[in-house]
């Protein structure tokens, strides 16, 4: 059963949109910290010295801290301490980065959430060190005293990004029927902004505003033809390389010719010697990685009525 679960995990991940990958992702990370958090007490009743798993991957409120675990700074985004905490983050983060994604596509959809975090990170470190009684106020499930932790701040740049997008799509609630998307957007950073006069959980709620800072300026350069995305999925794209390939391959010294349209001489020089074509050039299995890849960036409706035919005669084999 495990083995079935397990597999069905992994195609979702490998082949299901961003938003599906990344509430894998959290969902992992949440399971891991548990049992981390059981060997953790496990050695300490056996008289051990436990390592506090969680605040080596937390945001400390010290700016110092950070410096010493610069990692820190994106793996808290997807960090949780208890059940409601991770399913709240999840559940909106399903409900509005479905929409982002169908808007302005699949690829944005991951840039958003991590510039979201970075973003709330940055404000809540600066709030911490200028305002420190702010940060004192936050309950210890979020921020355990000095650390800040969860996908919130990622997830209100998604929120607050597809309501930019399309205010006046309709979501229906539950009690309160069909409601446009700008509403819920509003109320949604309203109650972070009164959450900030109570006193209650200030330390998220500047994080949380932070991220639909970012959400919202996203867009607004997105509209004005400059694409935050570009640059976050390049390095991305680098940093999955090291790890599926063991290493940056060293680039060529010389240019590189992709695409070359032969003039008709050389085609009719190559009939002679025999026909070749475009897809003989490549590897079935490098095609067929090809396109694969193709789904994972930009989903199935992308691909060439060709493309579609590979795969369905690849399906069958």
């Amino acid at each position: 059963m495990f083995q079935s679960i397990l597999e069905d995990v992994k195609r979702e991940f490998n082949y299901g949109n961003m938003v599906t990958r990344i509430i894998i992702l959290n969902v992992a990370v949440f399971i891991i910290v548990i049992f981390a958090n059981l060997i953790m007490q496990v050695i300490s009743a056996n008289g051990g010295n436990a390592v506090n798993f969680v605040r080596l991957f937390a945001l400390n409120s010290d700016w110092k801290y950070v410096l010493l675990r610069p990692w820190s700074i994106v793996t808290h985004m997807f960090l949780h301490q208890g059940l409601w905490h991770i399913l709240w983050n999840m559940l909106f983060l399903y409900w509005f980065g479905r929409i982002v994604g169908d808007f302005i596509g699949n690829q944005r959809v991951l840039p958003i959430y991590l510039l979201g975090g970075l973003s709330g990170a940055a404000v809540y470190l600066f709030i911490a060190n200028i305002i420190p009684i702010f940060v004192e106020q936050v309950p210890p499930i979020f921020n355990m005293g000095d650390y800040a932790l969860g996908a919130s701040a990622g997830v209100m740049a998604i929120v607050v990004a597809a309501g930019v997008i399309s205010p006046d799509y309709i979501m229906r609630l539950l009690f309160f029927g069909d409601v446009r998307l700008k509403y819920i957007v509003g109320v949604l950073v309203l109650l972070d902004l009164l959450a900030l006069t109570r006193l209650e959980n200030t330390g998220g709620s500047f994080a949380h505003l932070g991220g639909a800072a970012m959400g919202l300026i996203f867009v607004r350069q997105l509209r004005n033809g400059v694409d935050w995305a570009f640059p976050i999925n390049n390095i991305l794209h680098k940093i999955g390389s090291i790890f599926k390939k063991g290493g940056l391959q060293r680039a060529p010294k010389g240019p590189k010719v992709v695409y070359k349209n032969p003039s008709k001489k050389a085609r009719a020089s190559v009939h002679k010697a025999g026909p070749v074509t475009d897809e003989e050039d490549l590897s079935y299995q490098e095609q067929l990685d090809a396109i694969l890849d193709k789904i994972k960036q930009n989903g199935y409706d992308s691909l060439t009525e060709e493309e579609k035919k590979f795969l369905f005669n690849a399906s069958k084999k």
